[in-house]
């Protein structure tokens, strides 16, 4: 399952996709983590140091590699260069997978160790000097856009994304690349903002959104949070002191994490299983479809030279069925 977590600046959305991605390892899923936050805070989270955490290597920076290991023989896309953020996969094209070895993985996602196992974790990578003045947020996460419209992943395996602060990812098409979006909300008028656009924006698109309320203190939080968001809220996540030695630096091992929350992360995924059995890969194609025409007329076309209308293969549905191994 693709599963993203989004939520205003300093709501706990980092916090919580690491959390997460902690409990499905220890469930012993597969999972492929993902920061598409330019503020790049889910390695700390996963317990990188600020050294290893720096050197996790940019996917943006990979861009070339990436376009070209992804068209693999697809005859309608002539070459790398012309080949854009939301340039959909057709026949001959290469498909990434969850628990794989690829060239894109070798490149862009290392290794990370937690209490009870590995998961891969890739990064956008953060603002540079040379960025500054030139370079906007969606510039930096069209390559995890690309490698999200190329993945194929089953019903046990994860790609956990944590994304960009606030109603941002609208700019793109990538909200409508989940399984299940989290979003999550603290009981102030403030957290639950984001949640009425993104689901004024998601209501058109079929997007699966659930609320998950944190910094939870009594009663009047819940009620507060049910109000606003009704049947939305999941779950809540009540305070801990695990979360507060890990942002210290200092994790005690991940089972020592409150029963109450760790209940809550296992609400999460059982509500992520769950809607695998809505998942409608030809609704996902033809919505891939749509926003690389969109972005083609605005601005593809003339920034490539190429009517990027023609790498659309009418015949292509992305599913687990097409994900056969290319050679190479």
């Amino acid at each position: 399952m693709k599963i993203a977590f989004v939520g205003k600046g300093g709501s706990g959305k980092t916090t919580l996709s690491s959390l997460f991605i902690r409990h499905l390892t220890a469930n012993e899923a597969p999972v492929v983590a993902v920061d598409a936050d330019i503020n790049q805070h889910l390695g700390a989270a996963l317990g990188l140091t600020d050294e290893e955490a720096a050197a996790l290597p940019a996917l943006g920076a990979h861009l070339p590699l990436i376009k070209d290991y992804l068209r693999g023989s697809n005859p309608r896309i002539a070459s790398a260069e012309a080949m854009i953020k939301t340039t959909p996969p057709g026949e001959g094209s290469r498909l990434l997978r969850v628990n794989e070895d690829n060239p894109v993985y070798d490149a862009c996602a290392r290794p990370v160790r937690l209490d009870d196992g590995e998961i891969r974790l890739m990064a956008t990578g953060p603002f540079t000097e040379s960025d500054l003045g030139v370079a906007c947020y969606h510039s930096k996460v069209g390559a995890v856009e690309l490698c999200l419209n190329h993945l194929v992943d089953g019903p046990d395996e994860y790609v956990v994304v944590d994304m960009t602060a606030g109603s941002d990812s609208f700019a793109s098409g990538m909200f409508t690349r989940f399984d299940m979006t989290f979003l999550v909300a603290e009981p102030t008028r403030k957290g639950v903002s984001v949640y009425r656009q993104y689901k004024e924006y998601a209501r058109d698109f079929g997007v699966s959104l659930k609320v998950v309320g944190n910094k939870v203190q009594g009663e009047d939080d819940l009620d507060f949070l049910r109000q606003e968001v009704g049947d939305d809220l999941l779950v809540t996540m009540a305070h801990s002191n695990w979360v507060r030695a890990m942002e210290k630096g200092r994790p005690p091992r991940f089972e020592l994490l409150e029963t109450d929350n760790r209940c809550a992360l296992q609400t999460l995924q059982d509500a992520a299983e769950d809607s695998y059995a809505n998942r409608d890969w030809e609704r996902y194609t033809r919505q891939m479809v749509h926003f690389h025409l969109r972005n083609a007329e605005s601005w593809g076309n003339a920034k490539t030279g190429v009517d990027l209308a023609s790498q659309v293969d009418p015949a292509f549905i992305l599913s687990e069925a097409s994900a056969v191994p290319l050679p190479g």
